[in-house]
């Protein structure tokens, strides 16, 4: 979201956050022309993604994979339908019965790498990418920000990064 909310000081882009993610087919990359979306489940759909947009700056947007792991554990029982790292858990990684609860770090971990080490071998194959470490996304903003062309306002966009939106609270 941090992201998303600094992109929407880019004049000459607009900017979503998991705006198509409910879509299915086409629908699922029916983005409008200079568009920036932010949504990690586009990780599922890299080989279609580089067929349909050749030519765009594609960014891997990463944060401390522990921290990712530790979030999503956190979120592990929230009840919520879409749940990606307990759906891996339950088909990607079957089990007979309901993992341990100790159990869940470790496979919300191995997530976390799956996910990551095929994005990495993705970008490695585009000619346009670049990775920002949401840690660093201040410092490297400006880099993205040049590379896309982008016009509008670069402070405001950078100070948006002192602000966390739809952060996982920590137990």
């Amino acid at each position: 979201m941090t992201f998303v909310r600094s992109c929407r000081h880019i004049d000459n882009y607009t900017a979503g956050h998991e705006s198509l993610a409910p879509a299915v087919g086409a629908e699922r990359f029916a983005y409008p022309q200079n568009h920036i979306e932010a949504d990690n489940r586009l990780s599922w759909f890299l080989g279609e993604l580089r067929s349909r947009f050749a030519d765009a700056l594609f960014v891997h947007l990463r944060r401390d994979p522990a921290e990712v792991a530790d979030s999503f554990v956190r979120r592990w029982d929230n009840g919520h339908r879409a749940n990606i790292v307990k759906a891996f858990s339950e088909a990607i990684v079957p089990h007979r019965r309901e993992p341990p609860v100790e159990d869940r770090p470790a496979l919300a971990r191995f997530y976390v790498d799956t996910v990551r080490t095929n994005i990495d071998a993705f970008m490695a194959t585009v000619p346009y990418s670049m990775t920002i470490d949401l840690e660093q996304a201040k410092e490297q903003l400006p880099d993205f920000w040049y590379r896309l062309g982008a016009e509008g306002d670069l402070d405001a966009a950078t100070a948006e990064f002192e602000q966390r939106y739809n952060a996982s609270v920590p137990t």
